[in-house]
């Protein structure tokens, strides 16, 4: 790929991902005062603790249910053979996020069953790069277990997805019901 092609991915990448820190369509992860989807939040403030498991294809539990303003602890667990992502987000979130992840292929970021994290740390021109660092989600190899504490905000549309290009496709995403 050509140097300016390359620059062109990296600015397009990092437009999506600040579209989804800034709260991409008016569903921001909450970053400062909150929003309706809610915000990062510390362990020591959760309510409960409930583990995911990542699997080829799919996730164990299928669906979660919360509370408005409950604080849960996610422990995530990647039992699959394949690069995996829990990320927390609305349904236009996930699909605008896909794009991004399908240049992490793209560029050999993510290859298969592993992530190079050489790549994903490498400067891509204006200080951005590939990271893969937003508070509601984490991109996993297999066996790896990573933690994300979040506080919900009020009952909307929420579910969370694996956006590594096909996964959402093929099944990889469960909703969040609200009390």
């Amino acid at each position: 790929m050509k140097a300016s092609h390359l620059m062109v991915a990296a600015a397009a990448f990092s437009m999506s991902a600040a579209a989804l820190g800034a709260g991409a369509h008016g569903q921001g992860h909450g970053h400062g005062g909150g929003s309706a989807m809610g915000e990062a939040a510390k362990a020591s403030e959760s309510a409960r603790t409930i583990t995911v498991e990542m699997h080829d294809n799919y996730y164990e539990p299928e669906s979660i249910t919360v509370k408005p303003g409950e604080t849960v602890r996610f422990v995530i667990e990647n039992k699959g053979a394949l690069v995996h992502e829990f990320n927390l987000g609305t349904a236009q979130m996930h699909e605008t996020h896909q794009r991004s992840m399908q240049m992490m292929v793209d560029h050999g970021v993510i290859r298969g069953d592993h992530i190079d994290h050489r790549m994903m740390e490498m400067d891509m021109g204006d200080g951005h790069s590939m990271k893969h660092d937003a508070p509601n989600a984490v991109l996993m190899e297999p066996g790896e277990t990573k933690e994300i504490v979040w506080r919900f905000g009020g009952a909307t549309d929420l579910e969370f997805a694996c956006n590594v290009p096909g996964h959402y496709q093929a099944g990889m995403y469960g909703d969040i019901e609200f009390e």
